[in-house]
């Protein structure tokens, strides 16, 4: 990995000109619920930025799950999220089993 995870930020709307802060390569992400701290849901990608723009209900990108775009979308204005950068996506990879996936129970969306 490239580095420490960033703070926690609000997940951006889209229709009110707001951006994602996020690595341009790859690495992980994390989105939870502000006022519980409940996960929702994790990833790895070789393109952190574009993955995380396709969990918004009109996001870009080939995103199949419909349950948790809807959920992004449903709580927009709730959801915060964290990056980390990784060398390259097989590391992305790696890092996603190792420390995420062994607590996949934890998160609303564990897949």
């Amino acid at each position: 990995m490239r580095g420490d995870w960033t703070n926690w930020k609000p997940f951006p709307d889209p229709t009110k000109g707001e951006l994602l802060t996020a690595p341009l390569g790859p690495g992980c992400y994390e989105l939870r619920l502000k006022q519980s701290g409940r996960l929702v849901l994790f990833g790895s990608a070789g393109h952190v930025a574009s993955r995380m723009t396709s969990l918004h209900p009109q996001g870009s990108g080939t995103r199949r799950n419909v349950d948790k775009r809807k959920f992004v979308g449903e709580h927009l204005s709730e959801i915060e999220y964290r990056t980390i950068a990784a060398t390259s996506r097989a590391a992305a990879k790696e890092y996603e089993r190792q420390e995420l996936w062994s607590n996949r129970k934890k998160y609303k969306f564990s897949t």
